[in-house]
């Protein structure tokens, strides 16, 4: 059995189609339609059902896909331990929610470079819903997520903790006068805040929704760490992680807001698929993140 056929399998049943498989494997649609069809003469049953341009695993199809999983995890076992392993090398690629970014790789990532130079990382910045569907595909190797609780029997949870987050506010805004406020209070303030439907954001807006508010931000961004700076400057308040805004509250440049009944549970975890083989390489950044992103 050819494994490059098995390869071509795994992708189109996870891509559901022939076409996208191809550009991702760099194969013209003929060949990895041949290459499908001379899988299934070998193993004597169809694979796929092709419907008005759709593309479905057959029953026989999704238990082939189980094996092909395994035969893929075996080989690249195989691969690596035929390998010399004196140095750790190769290409690891992690989804991350956006605000995380700075956090980790500001301060030590120039260290786990000189410990790892043969590692090249490679960051990709999501939503959630779009970090999963990426490791579901196999198109990233793990996933850092800020976010509900998440856990699935299809996903390995490499390290997870609680995470805090309030409304913050520059320390001369008028509202750090308060003992407490409630939501209504909030309405008429000038927020900055990460994209909508982002993790944390999107806790914030359904928050609002159940009590029958809705925010309209001044100013929408990426950037959690320049949202802080701009919060400290008095430009308006945000909903953020509270390891974005520690820093600024100890130094007593911002301060968290009491507000009443908006309590919200965010999780930061650091998940990978079931199926997927931990490499040295991928198992040295999963320490990396570890040590740097949770306590």
């Amino acid at each position: 059995m050819d494994f490059k056929n098995l390869n071509t399998f795994i992708h189109v049943a996870e891509l559901n189609s022939f076409t996208r498989a191809g550009e991702k494997l760099g194969f013209s649609q003929s060949t990895v339609s041949f290459q499908i069809k001379q899988l299934e003469r070998e193993l004597g049953t169809q694979l796929f059902e092709r419907i008005n341009h759709t593309v479905v695993l057959t029953e026989k199809g999704r238990e082939v896909l189980s094996y092909a999983h395994q035969i893929h995890k075996l080989t690249q076992e195989l691969e690596h331990t035929l390998q010399n392993e004196s140095a750790v090398s190769g290409r690891v690629r992690l989804a991350m929610a956006d605000s995380l970014c700075d956090d980790m790789l500001q301060e030590k990532f120039g260290e786990f470079h000189r410990k790892y130079p043969g590692i090249s990382l490679k960051i990709i910045t999501a939503g959630t819903e779009e970090m999963f569907r990426l490791l579901n595909q196999n198109e990233v190797d793990a996933v850092l997520t800020l976010d509900n609780h998440i856990f699935h029997a299809e996903y390995r949870i490499a390290r997870e903790e609680k995470a805090g987050i309030h409304f913050v506010a520059s320390a001369s805004s008028p509202l750090c006068e308060r003992e407490e406020l409630l939501a209504a209070d909030l309405l008429g303030e000038s927020f900055i805040l990460t994209e909508k439907g982002m993790s944390y954001r999107r806790l914030m807006d359904e928050k609002f929704a159940e009590l029958s508010m809705e925010i309209q931000p001044a100013l929408e961004i990426g950037s959690a760490g320049l949202i802080c700076s701009l919060v400290e400057q008095g430009a308006g308040i945000s909903f953020l992680p509270d390891y974005v805004t520690g820093e600024g509250v100890r130094l007593g440049r911002l301060r968290y807001l009491p507000v009443k009944g908006f309590e919200i549970e965010i999780w930061k975890q650091l998940l990978y698929h079931r199926d997927k083989w931990v490499t040295p390489q991928l198992e040295s950044v999963l320490q990396y993140i570890a040590l740097r992103e949770f306590r």
